[in-house]
């Protein structure tokens, strides 16, 4: 199971700290991704770290500007978001995958970057 938190109304130039909590599952062996979906358009991939926390990879759209991080001694991942825009506007899921078992998905929780 994963459960996000941390989403709320924030204005532009802001911060946020999305965190994601694991459980049920080894999680130190399953790489962590965050997505996101914006009203009336498909899921897109945001960031993702894998299961020993040093290999991370970001869409060309949040580079520079979020940070994926994880923290394995507590079953917990993290998105650090900076300088956030309106385009920034999403619901956001945490994802965990490992290799041969079902993909993981949280519920989402809503960012909303408005003036």
């Amino acid at each position: 199971q994963l459960v996000e938190s941390g989403g709320e109304l924030v204005q532009p130039g802001g911060s946020l700290r999305l965190s994601c909590a694991a459980s049920g599952f080894p999680f130190e062996y399953y790489t962590i991704s965050w997505f996101r979906q914006a009203p009336e358009k498909g899921r897109e991939f945001v960031a993702t770290i894998n299961g020993g926390g040093w290999g991370t990879k970001y869409a060309d759209s949040v580079k520079g500007r979020f940070t994926i991080s994880r923290d394995n001694a507590k079953n917990m991942a993290y998105l650090q978001m900076n300088n956030l825009t309106p385009e920034d506007t999403a619901v956001y899921y945490c994802h965990a995958n490992s290799a041969d078992t079902p993909d993981v998905w949280g519920q989402g929780t809503q960012v909303t970057v408005s003036s």
